[in-house]
């Protein structure tokens, strides 16, 4: 026990907490909003919080120790024979989802159930979900071993939320709130067509693991998100999520910026999980969250457990001003050139998913464009985080004057027509074994139901049923209560003189928001401090996170909430075979290190690009705006996203 304990402690070193509020709290005011940014009192990872004997089921099998830490549960084999080296001893919180009380259906079985769920990594690197169910039956009634059963979950569960535990040791459900309510808006054509089946098969089980309530919508057409979200009554709500690539969260933000209540909905946490082709967001999510760079489903069940466990960041934006004075508001990056090109160009091949993009460099290799453009921007005065020595930073002589027990039964809201009340076995907590008179259906990832019911049940063994942790706290609306989500514009936005959504309308276009304090209108002279350069570009990009794709850090350094736009732009003259050498090297965040001298970088707060090239192609979040001259400027923690809690990049290794 101790080897593992040295062991978590070593792995789990964190720098300093992130975290802003748990799941069950919403800040609403500024003043919540920073005491809800305060971190409770570390505790040594090593601490033991929790320490019992536990049987297993079915109940001939060993018996165990059991010992919670505030980062990983311990499992010590007792009898038959005790273990010298336990396999499978350490259970890392990191790769739990949830966990909850069962009870058994046998009248005689006086005792009670504790059941986690966890999504470790096998041999190859894959995640694959696991049940590890112990049994509480040192006691002689059913309500004493209830209670213990209890107080495990319960301690476990706010150690997943990031909830604090009281110092006298009385740990019992009342210190749980209520379960959080979620919206996930999925598109099921994300993905080669694939986000739907995601969802249903990885998504939905562990975020009903994890007690979280949730209602879900398929939309239907673009901006539909941006509509639904017009139309929501958000405080029935703790965050929207997207179920897709990066464009539906871009439709939801631009959503919320467009109501007349902007400054309060855009306080709204908006989590992701990557089901889409692009998924540059959810890869800086992964590398926040201290997990090894993943693609395709690694990289969504990783974004799951983070969400999951609750916790958000705040997520600056970048307000963007078009040719023609609409604007738009991104998340992600604003492209020119080749990294645009190739974004429109592979759009003829999302059938091949993330792939298209690897097809899309090579042909946009083979026919190199230039362009000529004039580019400003307004230097940052603070230097940004400096990278690791590989990651050093190229200086223009001339361009860079840097400093640098489950939740009660999952309510569905009555929803317009496109929610799918999901007519799936969802996973109510619920074991059974072979021969059982009653199976109850279970839903597990990666096809594990049959491998968790023959690992866990035998013939002859009562099956188990859900226990609940804790009932509705009174007052809690029943799902029936929650306003319906209208179709179409919203009588609020009506109302207010603001023209309704037009389903034809662009995505880009965007009502409301903060205005732009350090931009003066586009075509008119920018005032001292700005640097300019004028000349034939491959590329220019402007981006937020650190993550251009899932698999490409364009700027390393960056966080969410810095405050600057990371500007990275390459010179004509490179060669094909140093630009592709490039963008091998963002696969690791090394580009910088490469010393090409066509390669610039700068940390801005605003920026102006006016192509003079009559023809190209310009890029907000991935989505193609109309081509001209156009001007951004960042706003430092408009929007928050939701992250789960900040882990130490590499801790997987």
């Amino acid at each position: 026990m101790n080897g593992n304990l040295e062991a978590e402690e070593r792995q789990d070193q964190r720098p300093e907490q992130e975290l802003t509020w748990s799941w069950g709290y919403r800040p609403r005011s500024a003043l919540d909003r920073v005491k809800a940014m305060a971190p409770p009192p570390p505790l040594a990872p090593s601490t033991p919080l929790l320490h019992g004997e536990f049987g297993s089921y079915p109940d001939r099998g060993p018996r165990f120790a059991l010992t919670l830490t505030p980062q990983a549960l311990h499992i010590q084999r007792l009898r038959p024979k005790p273990e010298a080296r336990p396999r499978g001893g350490l259970v890392l919180l990191t790769e739990v989802s949830g966990c909850c009380t069962l009870r058994s259906r046998s009248p005689l079985d006086s005792a009670a159930y504790f059941c986690v769920y966890t999504y470790p990594r096998g041999r190859r690197g894959a995640r694959r979900r696991a049940a590890r169910t112990f049994r509480a039956d040192g006691a002689a009634t059913y309500e004493e071993n209830r209670a213990e059963a209890q107080r495990w979950a319960t301690a476990l569960t706010c150690l997943l939320r990031g909830l604090p535990l009281p110092g006298d040791g009385e740990i019992t459900p009342d210190l749980l709130p209520r379960p959080p309510r979620l919206l996930l808006l999925v598109n099921p054509f994300g993905g080669r067509g694939l986000a739907w089946q995601w969802c249903k098969n990885h998504v939905l089980p562990m975020i009903s693991e994890a007690g979280l309530s949730f209602n879900l919508i398929q939309t239907e057409r673009q901006n539909h998100a941006r509509e639904l979200v017009q139309g929501l009554n958000l405080s029935e709500w703790d965050g929207i999520v997207t179920v897709s690539g990066d464009g539906l969260l871009y439709e939801v933000l631009n959503g919320l910026l467009q109501r007349p209540d902007w400054e309060e909905a855009v306080k709204t946490p908006v989590g992701i999980l990557p089901c889409g082709s692009g998924n540059a967001l959810a890869g800086a999510v992964n590398r926040h969250g201290g997990f090894e760079p993943a693609l395709g489903i690694d990289l969504l069940l990783n974004c799951s457990l983070l969400l999951c466990r609750g916790g958000s960041h705040p997520l600056d934006l970048l307000s963007v001003t078009l040719a023609s004075g609409s604007r738009c508001f991104s998340f992600l990056s604003v492209a020119w050139g080749f990294v645009s090109d190739v974004d429109i160009q592979s759009e003829r091949f999302r059938a091949l998913g993330s792939a298209r993009f690897t097809l899309g460099t090579v042909l946009g290799l083979a026919t190199l464009h230039t362009y000529r453009g004039r580019f400003s921007y307004l230097p940052a005065t603070v230097e940004p985080t400096s990278p690791a020595p590989a990651h050093g930073l190229p200086r223009a002589k001339s361009e860079l004057t840097l400093a640098p027990a489950p939740a009660p039964p999952v309510a569905h809201s009555p929803l317009h027509r496109s929610v799918s009340d999901l007519p799936l076995p969802l996973p109510q907590p619920a074991l059974t074994s072979p021969g059982s008179p009653e199976p109850l259906p279970i839903l597990s990832l990666n096809g594990g139901g049959p491998e968790l019911a023959g690992d866990w049940g035998g013939a002859g063994d009562a099956p188990l049923s859900p226990d609940p942790l804790l009932p509705s706290p009174p007052g809690t609306p029943k799902a029936a209560q929650l306003s319906p989500i209208s179709e179409g514009a919203s009588e609020m936005a009506a109302s207010s003189g603001l023209p309704p959504p037009t389903p034809g309308a662009p995505v880009s276009i965007s009502a409301g928001g903060p205005p732009d304090h350090l931009l003066p209108p586009l075509g008119t002279p920018l005032p001292p401090g700005w640097v300019t350069m004028e000349g034939d570009f491959v590329l220019i990009l402007a981006i937020l996170p650190s993550h251009l794709g899932a698999d490409l850090v364009a700027a390393p350094h960056a966080r969410f909430d810095d405050g600057l736009v990371h500007l990275c732009w390459v010179r004509s003259g490179i060669s094909r075979a140093a630009l592709l050498r490039m963008f091998l090297a963002m696969e690791r965040g090394t580009h910088f290190s490469l010393g090409c001298p066509y390669l610039g970088y700068a940390a801005a707060h605003a920026f102006r690009l006016e192509p003079l090239t009559p023809r190209g192609v310009l890029t907000v979040d991935g989505e193609q705006v109309e081509y001209g001259p156009l001007q951004a400027q960042v706003h430092p923690g408009l929007g928050t996203l939701l992250t789960g809690p900040p882990g130490c990049p590499g801790r997987e290794a």
